[in-house]
């Protein structure tokens, strides 16, 4: 998939866990495992404001487009 999700970038940069982070965006640590592993088809926007808000960055410092390796699909 092109979007890379970089959450566990931001959670390592903020010591913060997983389980801390869901607690304060208020979605289940099994849906943030989800949308950071790369496995989520969309994201609410609600969601990743609240994910900007209390990890102070921006949308581009948790996803990111990486083309797609033509000879692998």
């Amino acid at each position: 998939m092109p979007i890379v999700v970089d959450i566990d970038v931001m959670l390592a940069r903020r010591k913060m866990s997983v389980g801390d982070l869901a607690d304060r965006i208020g979605i289940t640590p099994a849906n943030l495992a989800v949308l950071k592993n790369g496995r989520a088809k969309a994201v609410r926007f609600t969601t990743l404001a609240a994910l900007c808000d209390v990890l102070k960055c921006q949308p581009g410092d948790l996803l990111r487009w990486e083309a797609e390796d033509p000879a692998s699909g």
